[in-house]
């Protein structure tokens, strides 16, 4: 069963239409492509301006309603899913071929985002601030920044946009979705949910576009002053071209982007554990995360014994129907397949082959020993363990965006540091040891945002800071309270209630100190 889905736009119930010169896009289920999830009105750059337009007239309002109000409707948004929380696993499962435990744990984090940012509505804080001056007050207020438009990928097509739409719904902004087009129905029932639980249309205001579209429509929106935010999250290069039309408008959008995510392992490291969390870091999504492991850093020492057991274990890893109890399904889409493709072209010589029985699509020419479900059906892939990498490998420089990680080899843990920054990739970052120093010292070495210690490169909470620097993002934070200077600007106000006109730093009372005077000899001073 599929469903039409087009952009809906304003406080108008009713869909808008595609616009002249429309495509239709079909969302399959990459798992079995003859099932089209969703047809998908794509519209054009107008559409997009108009969405912004109309969240620009519906802001105002919305951000009158008391903040303690706006978390309650969260918090009704956050029980719908909870009572959806099975179909719309399911529906992720169908679009993008998470596997089901993955979709599930993903609808969660929609539930926790909302319970969290719950209590931020009574916790917008300001502060009073002393004044230099009597008979003076000073006061800082969180404002909304205004319209928020937010582009999302479809890798984590409900848990990532929940990470944006909650906290800038919660601080009085209006909002402009632009979700994947290969996620459009998973989307589509997020902000269903969303308006019933009590977000008025126009204050969200769901556009599908393809990416030219999206950035044209973007750029005229941003030029006429119709958005005061962006919020990305997609690959390096397009959140480059993003940033950069954000500067030209002056505008400081939120990038979260890709990753090139490092693991140590460390020569006291427990090998079983690493193993675990560099198998579901690497693998698990089909290596579809923007935090999934790309480069294995191993002590000399141990890489012998590690490598022989992460490739055991790789080869008897379940693959296959993402309904099912699997390690990874298909690849989201068939871009993706054709880039995948790509990164698998630059195997070199110099590098081993572990993982599977072969390299490239499974099917019945290039079989996977225990795949479950129908290969043929879907895009299914061989996982890639690649040893012997180099520094200057296409797989160790870039973010490959699918089941392949390579290794490494230090001696040094300095030596591991700069390879894990060497991609220059700043999101997150792993090192599996026993010993403190060396997780403190890998912590202050790393250039990402996110570390883990004895734990995979992937995983994130509510209520902990969610980004990257360097080709990861630009700094910015989704996630718990620092994501509020994202969607929030500080107003300061400054009260005189002395009845007359005091100007700061001339007339602020002085004090006059004796700096000359020196503590005499009964009191313990010199002669």
């Amino acid at each position: 069963m599929s469903t039409t889905v087009s952009s809906v736009i304003g406080a108008d119930p009713l869909e808008a239409a595609a616009g002249a010169g429309s495509t239709e896009y079909l969302s399959r289920n990459p798992a079995r492509l003859d099932d089209v999830v969703a047809r998908v009105e794509l519209a054009g750059p107008e559409t997009v301006r108009a969405a912004a337009h109309a969240a620009r007239t519906a802001q105002r309002e919305w951000a009158q309603v008391p903040a303690p109000v706006r978390g309650r409707v969260v918090a009704e948004l956050g029980r719908l899913v909870e009572a959806n929380k099975e179909s719309l696993a399911r529906l992720v499962t169908r679009e993008i071929g998470k596997p089901y435990a993955e979709a599930l744990g993903e609808v969660q984090e929609i539930v926790d985002t909302c319970d969290f940012f719950l209590g931020e509505g009574r916790r917008l804080y300001g502060q009073t601030v002393p004044s230099e001056m009597p008979d003076k007050q000073l006061f800082t207020f969180r404002v909304p920044v205004g319209v928020a438009m937010v582009i999302t990928a479809g890798n984590f097509p409900v848990a990532v946009p929940s990470w944006y739409l909650v906290p800038a719904l919660l601080c009085g902004n209006a909002v402009v979705w632009k979700p994947a087009e290969y996620a459009a129905a998973a989307a589509r029932a997020v902000a269903e949910l969303a308006w019933r639980a009590g977000v008025p249309r126009g204050v969200l205001n769901l556009v599908y576009a393809d990416g030219e579209a999206t950035f044209d429509g973007l750029e005229s929106a941003l030029r006429d002053g119709l958005v005061d935010k962006v919020g990305f999250t997609g690959s390096s290069a397009v959140g480059s071209r993003v940033g950069a039309l954000c500067g030209k408008y002056t505008q400081s959008p939120c990038l979260e982007l890709g990753g090139k995510n490092p693991m140590v392992v460390a020569a006291d490291a427990d090998l079983d554990l690493a193993v675990e969390g560099a198998l579901f870091s690497g693998w698990g999504t089909a290596g579809q995360r923007c935090t999934s492991l790309g480069n294995l850093i191993v002590h000399r020492d141990v890489h012998d014994e590690f490598v022989g057991r992460l490739d055991r274990a790789l080869r008897t890893a379940a693959i296959g129907d993402p309904a099912g109890d699997v390690l990874y399904g298909p690849l989201l889409d068939q871009k993706f397949a054709d880039g995948f493709e790509s990164v698998l072209d630059t195997i070199a010589d110099h590098h081993q082959v572990l993982g599977s029985s072969a390299v490239g699509r499974i099917n019945a020419a290039a079989p996977r020993e225990g795949f479950q479900g129908d290969p043929e059906a879907g895009l299914f892939y061989h996982p890639v363990l690649l040893d012997g990498l180099r520094p200057d490998d296409h797989v160790f420089t870039q973010e490959t965006f699918g089941p392949i990680v390579g290794v490494s080899t230090f001696d040094g843990l300095d030596e591991a540091i700069e390879l894990g920054n060497a991609p220059g990739y700043g999101l997150s970052a792993a090192v599996y040891t026993t010993d403190p120093a060396t997780a403190f010292r890998f912590r202050q070495g790393t250039g990402a945002g996110m570390v883990s210690v004895n734990n995979s490169t992937s995983g994130a909470e509510a209520h902990l800071p969610f980004g990257g620097n360097g080709r990861s993002g630009n700094g910015s934070r989704q996630s718990g309270i620092w994501v509020l200077d994202q969607f929030t600007r500080w107003q300061s106000l400054n009260w005189d209630f002395s009845g007359k006109l005091q100007k700061a730093q001339m007339d602020v009372a002085t004090v006059e100190p004796d700096r000359g005077y020196r503590l005499p000899p009964e009191l313990g001073g010199t002669s």
